[in-house]
C-alpha cells in the first residue's frame, strides 16, 4: 500500500519561542529558552508557580478568523491559535481543499485541556454577579469544537475526531490521521494539537500533584530560563507552557498526483496503555510502544539516528524513559534531543511542536541543543547538550507519554 503511506506536506507551530516558525527554529538552534515569568493572570500572594512558557498574542494577524466578532465569541485562545497554525500549515503545503478534495480531508486536530478558561470565567461571573453564561461559553469548552472550527474554516468534510491522550495528544492526532489514510478513508489529514493551560486552578493543581517545577527546599528560585532541565541530575519537574502545532499529512499518491512537495514520511508507529498508574509511566509498556514503532517502520534499533524524547523533567518519568530506551538500544543508544528544555511542557500540543522541530532538523541535518543539562549518573545519555549538532538523520524516533498511561511513539523517515 505504498500509495497510502502518510507523507508530511506541511506544518506550522506557535510556541514560547515565537509565533513565526522560522524564528522559533533559529532560537531553538541557538539554545534560547522560551521560559519566563508567568503573567497570563495576576499572581496572588504566595501563588506557588511563578514561571511559564507563554506565547505572544496574535490579535494583530490579518486572518478572517481573527475578526473582532470572532474573538468576542470564541474567547478561548485555543481557537485562534489552532486556526492560525492550520491555515499557515496548509499554505506551506500548497494544499487547496477544493470541493472534490473536501470529502477526503480528515481532521484529527485536538486539545488535551480545551477551553476550560471559558467555563471558569462563566462560573466566576455566575457566582459573583449571578450573571448567566454567554451563549458561546459551552461551545468554547467543547473539546471537539477545535476540530469542528478547523473543519468549518477549511471546508474539510472527511472523518473528524478528537484524539485526546493527555500530553501525547498532538502525536496521537498524527497517528490517527495516518490510520484514516491507510484505511482509504481520507487522502489528507489535518493533524495537530493546541493547549493553553495557564489557568489558575490548572496551574495550581499541577503544583499540588508535585509535577510542576519547584525549587529545592531551602534554595532560592532559579532564573526562569534555567528551570526546565530534562534528564538532568537536578531536574525539579516540568515548566507549564502553551502553544499550537499543525501537521498536514497526505497519501503519497495524492501528494505526487497534485505536485505537493514532501521530504519526510511517517514510517511507523506504536501506541500502548500502561494500565498501571494514573501519572507514573510503566517501563514495560513504554518499552513496547517504542519497540512497536520501530518494528512497524520495518527498521532495526540501530537504524534510528536520533530520539526526540518526551523528557518532561520529572524524576520518575525521565528515568523510566531512559530505562526503556536502554532496553531497546542497549549500549548503542543514539543521540537524544529534549526540546522541553527550550519550550517547557505545552501539554497536548507539546508532542506535535516537538515533532515539527524534529522534522525541521531532519531536513537540515542538524539537532538543536538540550539546554540546562547537568549529567545524572543514573542516566547515561548523549542529549546534544551545549550547542546544536550537525547530524544526518534518516530515521527519527519520537516519544510521547501522557497522563492515564497513554503512550504514543512514531518513527519518521527522511525521503527524497
Amino acid at each position: 500500500m505504498r500509495g497510502k503511506d502518510a507523507v508530511i506536506v506541511g506544518y506550522d507551530a506557535i510556541s514560547p519561542l515565537g509565533s513565526d516558525l522560522d524564528l522559533q527554529w533559529q532560537r531553538a538552534l541557538s539554545g534560547e529558552s522560551g521560559i519566563g515569568r508567568l503573567s497570563r493572570f495576576p499572581l496572588p500572594d504566595n501563588f506557588p508557580v511563578t514561571i511559564a512558557g507563554q506565547v505572544a498574542d496574535i490579535d494583530d494577524k490579518d486572518y478572517p478568523f481573527l475578526t473582532a466578532r470572532h474573538r468576542a465569541a470564541w474567547s478561548s485562545p485555543v481557537f485562534k491559535y489552532s486556526l492560525l497554525s492550520v491555515v499557515r500549515a496548509l499554505e506551506r503545503s500548497g494544499v487547496e481543499i477544493t470541493p472534490d478534495i473536501a470529502p477526503r480531508t480528515a481532521v484529527t486536530y485536538s486539545t488535551a485541556i480545551g477551553g476550560l478558561d471559558a467555563v471558569l470565567k462563566a462560573d466566576r461571573l455566575l457566582q459573583a454577579e449571578n450573571k448567566l453564561p454567554v451563549p458561546y461559553a459551552n461551545p468554547n469548552a467543547c473539546i471537539n469544537m477545535v476540530g469542528g472550527k478547523i473543519a468549518i474554516e477549511t471546508g474539510a468534510q472527511g472523518p473528524i475526531t478528537s484524539t485526546i491522550t493527555a500530553c501525547a495528544t498532538g502525536l496521537t492526532s498524527m497517528l490517527v490521521g495516518a490510520m484514516f489514510l491507510a484505511q482509504n478513508r481520507a487522502d489528507i489529514a489535518i493533524c495537530g494539537a493546541v493547549d493553553f493551560a495557564l489557568v489558575e486552578p490548572i496551574v495550581a493543581g499541577f503544583y499540588t500533584m508535585n509535577g510542576v517545577y519547584s525549587p529545592k527546599e531551602g534554595q532560592g528560585k532559579d532564573a526562569p530560563e534555567l528551570a526546565s532541565r530534562p534528564f538532568s541530575k537536578n531536574r525539579r519537574g516540568f515548566v507549564i507552557s502553551e502553544g499550537a502545532g499543525a501537521v498536514i499529512l497526505a497519501t503519497r499518491e495524492l501528494a505526487e498526483s497534485h505536485g505537493l512537495q514532501y521530504s519526510s514520511e511517517l514510517a511507523g508507529w506504536g501506541m500502548s496503555s500502561d494500565a498501571h498508574h494514573f501519572v507514573a509511566p510503566y517501563h514495560a509498556t513504554v518499552t513496547k510502544c517504542m519497540s512497536d514503532a520501530i518494528i512497524d517502520a520495518g527498521v532495526l534499533p540501530g537504524d534510528i539516528d536520533l530520539i526526540n524524547a518526551h523528557a518532561a523533567s520529572t524524576k520518575v518519568g525521565d528515568k523510566v524513559e531512559y530505562d526503556a530506551m536502554k532496553s531497546i538500544f542497549a549500549n548503542n543508544l543514539p543521540p537524544v534531543s529534549a526540546n522541553k528544555s527550550l519550550l517547557g511542557h505545552a501539554m497536548g500540543a507539546s508532542s506535535v511542536i516537538e515533532t515539527i522541530l524534529a522534522l525541521q532538523g531532519m531536513g537540515e541535518s542538524v539537532v538543536p541543543p538540550t539546554i540546562n543539562y547537568n549529567p545524572d549518573p543514573e542516566i547515561e545519555i548523549d542529549c546534544v547538550s551545549g550547542a546544536k549538532r550537525a547530524l544526518e538523520q534518516e530515521f527519527i524516533l519520537k516519544n510521547s507519554f501522557g497522563f492515564g498511561g497513554c503512550n504514543a511513539c512514531a518513527v519518521f523517515k527522511k525521503v527524497g
